[in-house]
């Protein structure tokens, strides 16, 4: 699953590289603890489940362009750029243009190739967040190229991921669309071949849609994703209404809308009449409106720069926790499977011994239920119940019984490396969760810093010119 002669990482403390806010800028050689490439380190205080790094990948998008412009297959291709030590790359600075569906292929294609690791989801398409009248408008095109941007981001984060031939492909190949199809004709993952798993009904293989054994480790790992998401979707829905009611524009128009910044503008307008009505205090208060004009502008200016970044990142990380939901969904199937073979062969080992006690005569010792009973009374109708039918079916369930053998040994095998895997998945996904987590509030906070600052030095400048006006009594 995690392939053949790349399966060793040098162990490393997780750091992820800083990251400018809500932007991309040219990488950096990463520096500190976290980026450590010595194979001689003591492994002792690392648990068998705790990840390990065979070096660093830093990516960016950047520098979209129109490509076929003025024709009808017009489309936006990116610059995806990185610097790595990943040994797997052929140089520490490899660089290529892609397209979105280029993104989509490999994403489409790591899931099938990794399906116990997390694999970052990519923004829709045709979502409607997206959607601005012109999808080769400004807006549209860099709002995906941050999504762009920050799913790559999530893929070099990922020990497994990052070191992936694709993902090497993705940055260096030249010719992308040979690789595609060669990808796509000599999978890395061999397709698993017809066998008996196959065979069963999807009615034996669903027919129960919970685990029956489940894994406390498990059921501990879903309800911390329960509560992070329900953390995420109240957090989402706060900043919004804080969005709603300090810029909610209304008809494309800032200066409209029953909204915060639409009631300190249509204060400024009000001290602005009443200086012409004022006349020996004109001037300070045609200072003061335009402070307040100045600070409604600052706050659509936080509500462009910070909230809204901060809600679209929210949203992407939300969406990533699905695909972490997902994993573990998984790896209670492939226990479901297991479990439900296993209860498939004890079926037809039991019929196999009944029929084994009807021919030697000791029917009632194998205690002789009602659906067997009615088996025989059915078989006796149709004249199949003498011995020699009775043989050939045993001969038929030996069969069975061997293949369904291997095939719960097989499923028992799937399951516990898939559920090893997990486990290592999701301190993966713990780190890249605290990390985004880091990046994404410090953004928010850095935001409201350099909005309050600027405003308290538009108020600190019209203190003193109120303060120099006298009124007569």
């Amino acid at each position: 699953m995690l392939g053949d002669d790349e399966d060793v990482f040098d162990s490393v403390t997780w750091e992820s590289p800083s990251a400018p806010a809500y932007g991309t800028e040219e990488p950096t050689a990463p520096v500190g603890p976290g980026f450590k490439q010595s194979t001689s380190e003591s492994e002792d205080g690392r648990g068998p489940h705790d990840p390990k790094w065979e070096g660093y990948l830093i990516t960016s998008v950047k520098d979209p362009v129109k490509e076929l412009a003025e024709t009808k297959d017009a489309y936006v291709s990116y610059l995806v750029f990185a610097h790595t030590n990943l040994p797997i790359f052929s140089t520490p600075n490899p660089s290529s243009r892609r397209r979105f569906q280029d993104f989509v292929f490999l994403r489409e294609n790591l899931v099938k190739d990794f399906p116990a690791c997390v694999v970052p989801p990519l923004p829709d398409k045709h979502r409607l967040e997206y959607i601005t009248g012109d999808r080769f408008s400004p807006e549209f095109i860099e709002r995906r190229r941050l999504d762009l941007h920050r799913f790559l981001q999530r893929i070099a984060r990922h020990p497994t991921l990052q070191r992936s031939t694709l993902v090497r492909a993705f940055f260096e190949s030249t010719e992308w669309h040979v690789t595609m199809h060669q990808h796509v004709a000599h999978p890395p993952v061999p397709e698993t071949s017809t066998g008996i798993i196959d065979s069963l009904s999807d009615t034996l293989l669903n027919a129960f849609s919970r685990v029956r054994k489940p894994d406390e480790r498990f059921l501990a790992m879903r309800e911390r994703v329960d509560k992070f998401e329900e953390g995420l979707n109240a957090t989402e829905r706060m900043w919004t209404r804080i969005r709603n009611r300090t810029n909610a524009e209304r008809a494309g128009d800032p200066d409209t809308g029953e909204d915060l910044t639409a009631d300190y503008h249509d204060m400024a307008v009000a001290v602005q009449g009443l200086g012409f009505l004022e006349s020996g205090i004109t001037d300070p208060l045609n200072h003061f409106s335009n402070t307040l004009l100045e600070f409604s502008a600052l706050q659509r200016h936080l509500t462009q720069t910070t909230t809204d970044p901060f809600l679209v990142h929210l949203h992407s990380l939300l969406a990533y926790s699905h695909a972490n939901r997902a994993v573990l969904k998984l790896r209670d199937q492939k226990q479901m499977d297991f479990e439900e073979l296993s209860d498939y062969l004890s079926g037809v080992t039991a019929e196999r011994d009944r029929l084994a006690a009807v021919i030697s005569g000791h029917a009632g010792s194998t205690g002789l239920g009602l659906s067997a009973y009615i088996r025989d009374k059915v078989d006796a109708l149709r004249g199949a119940d003498d011995d020699r039918s009775r043989v050939e079916k045993m001969r038929k369930l030996d069969t069975k019984i061997k293949e369904l053998q291997d095939a719960v040994t097989t499923a028992h095998e799937t399951s516990d490396a898939f559920s090893d895997e997990t486990l290592r998945e999701q301190n993966i996904f713990q780190y890249a969760k605290e990390a985004e987590m880091k990046e994404m509030l410090g953004n928010l906070a850095d935001g409201q810093i350099e909005f309050y600052r600027a405003a308290m030095e538009e108020w600190d400048r019209i203190i003193p010119i109120i303060q120099r006006i006298r009124v007569d009594v």
